[in-house]
């Protein structure tokens, strides 16, 4: 695939001297009206834009407005492969797409694809390779994607293997491998339309079978947000939730948002426990458990033939496994733990309906037949739980004293040989109460107010120091010209400033308020005088001054308007 050339109007951030990535400029969606869509796509509606398609846009680094200037761009010819795209993607994939992916991708088709730049007037990124480009970057998404076979690749030469294997198309198509991207709604385009393009126009890759993206998951009527401290942290969950991994499963797998938004909220996560796992799958294990163990010592017996309501309950448990595998490979994940669920619902209804500890006085043969029954759908029930409850699997073969059953054999009456001990009864799940429900609210309704408290509060003022004190510190404006993470570590940057009298490095630890790429090309007010010291292996020749709010936000102290660099700071 050949990329055009043009010569398009760019954004540029008059502020930083700079042309903007899409995702550096916000604005209005001309769509759906929502505000903060970015330069290239909107997360609220998912429809693609340009910059300049956005209502009242402004630059995230200046917060003012962008202007336009002229540049040179190279772009990819999507609309030439809008042709291929509707045949593979709209033809080809329509009973196989999640119906959100097949709606956006439908859409952008409808609206008919444009050649759309791949490149940008950047100092980061990477290079373009062409003696006439230089300067130029390559869009994150033309190069993103292809770091997966890039990846590959290394993984091929660390492990002995060829990764043309993996990628590349065979003479037998049986033979070629399987692609899937898992992802968020926000990247649909890019895997389902960009990405395709690229690999039929080089003609010889493998295409994605499936992209089952997902869309958001609210908690508690709100975003998720870490910085905001309105999330469920995993290793808290843990602690307060001690080896119940399997309840956290179920629950994220039953609200999961594949084709819209959803929330999880802690009123629910006690409602699918107590009233799903443990009053429908516990509650019928335990049943089966107690009654074999009391009736026959936690033997597996024959007993009576089967009569037509044992056979009718056998036969259906026969068409789960099937239908379970189906919704997995369709990434239905949802509707395969419902599916789960209603072997459970099928075990306990035959129990209700047949009532063994009735009968067990007038006809011991015909519980060992519903007990053996039972049983059956208990060790299916082991099977079938291993993707979604991996340790209630285990427990579940633990207590039927059964090796761990193979998928293939799921569905099967005879799983349990005649004459089986049983193992001893285990407890699967404990009912969540109100007071660990209240507990986990408050939290977050703690974590609210801290937030507004510590909005609120101001540090209290340091000692006196002298005129002489201050006046030795040689504060300068200084721009930030590169900046790299410090490896290993999670808060310090590298940054190469501009001082004005020398180019020099500062280590900074703002790594987890700004990323490399968003602060080049900032102005910056910098402790010049300050003794340089080393940090993780690197000299430090001073200290950027940062603003600091009372939840530990960072935020840079610097000139209102663009100031020559060097300037002193008095």
């Amino acid at each position: 695939m050949n990329l055009s050339r043009n010569f398009p109007n760019s954004i540029n951030d008059e502020e930083y001297h700079q042309f903007l990535a899409d995702r550096y400029i916000t604005g209005t969606c001309p769509n759906c009206k929502s505000e903060g869509a970015y330069g290239d796509q909107c997360e609220k509606c998912g429809t693609s834009l340009s910059p300049t398609d956005l209502i009242n846009p402004i630059s995230t680094l200046s917060g003012k407005t962008p202007v336009l200037k002229e540049t040179k761009h190279w772009y990819l010819p999507l609309d030439k492969y809008q042709p291929w795209l509707e045949k593979w993607l709209i033809e080809g994939k329509k009973n196989i797409l999640k119906s959100n992916v097949f709606g956006q991708c439908q859409s952008w088709l409808k609206s008919g694809l444009q050649p759309r730049s791949m490149t940008r007037d950047l100092d980061w990124g990477v290079d373009v390779p062409l003696e006439e480009a230089q300067g130029k970057k390559l869009y994150v998404w033309l190069d993103a994607p292809i770091g997966y076979i890039s990846a590959t690749k290394q993984w091929a030469l660390d492990h002995g293997k060829n990764w043309e294997d993996y990628w590349k198309t065979h003479d037998n198509p049986a033979d070629d491998s399987t692609l899937i991207h898992f992802i968020g709604k926000d990247n649909i385009v890019f895997h389902c339309i960009i990405f395709p393009a690229i690999l039929h126009a080089h003609g010889d890759y493998i295409l994605p079978e499936n992209i089952p993206a997902n869309e958001f998951l609210n908690l508690e009527g709100d975003k998720l947000s870490t910085s905001r401290n309105h999330a469920v942290w995993l290793h808290e969950y843990l602690q307060e939730f001690p080896d119940k991994q399997d309840e956290l499963r179920y629950v994220l797998t039953s609200i999961l948002p594949e084709t819209s938004d959803a929330e999880f909220t802690w009123k629910d996560f006690q409602a699918r426990i107590n009233n799903e796992l443990v009053a429908i799958l516990g509650n019928f294990v335990n049943r089966v458990m107690v009654l074999s163990h009391k009736y026959f010592d936690g033997q597996v017996l024959k007993g009576s033939a089967l009569s037509t309501v044992d056979q009718a309950v056998l036969d259906e448990l026969k068409s789960f496994p099937v239908a379970i595998t189906s919704s997995l490979e369709q990434f239905r994940f949802r509707e395969a733990l419902v599916a789960f669920m209603n072997v459970a619902r099928l075990g306990n209804k035959y129990l209700a309906d047949e009532e063994p500890w009735k009968i067990i006085k007038t006809d011991e043969e015909r519980v060992k037949t519903i007990l053996n029954v039972a049983a059956q759908i208990v060790a299916n029930l082991a099977v079938l739980a291993q993707p979604f409850l991996p340790k209630t699997a285990t427990k579940l073969f633990e207590m039927l004293n059964f090796p761990q059953g193979n998928w293939n054999d799921a569905g099967s009456d005879a799983l349990i040989e005649v004459g089986h001990q049983l193992g001893e009864v285990q407890l699967l799940f404990e009912k969540v109460t109100d007071e660990q429900v209240d507990f986990q609210l408050d939290k977050l309704t703690a974590a609210k107010a801290k937030n507004i408290a510590d909005n609120a509060k101001v540090a209290p003022a340091k000692e006196n120091i002298s005129f002489d004190d201050f006046v030795k510190m040689d504060i300068r404006v200084g721009t930030i010209t590169a900046a790299e993470k410090v490896a290993k570590t999670k808060k310090l940057l590298k940054l190469t400033i501009d001082t004005g009298i020398d180019t020099r490095t500062v280590v900074s630890g703002i790594a987890e308020f700004f990323s490399p790429e968003e602060i080049v090309g900032r102005q910056v007010s910098i402790l010049v005088n300050l003794e340089p010291r080393e940090i993780k292996g690197i000299m430090s020749q001073g200290m950027i001054l940062m603003a600091e709010d009372a939840d530990g936000r960072l935020d840079f102290v610097k000139p209102d308007t663009t100031i020559k660099v060097g300037s002193t700071v008095r």
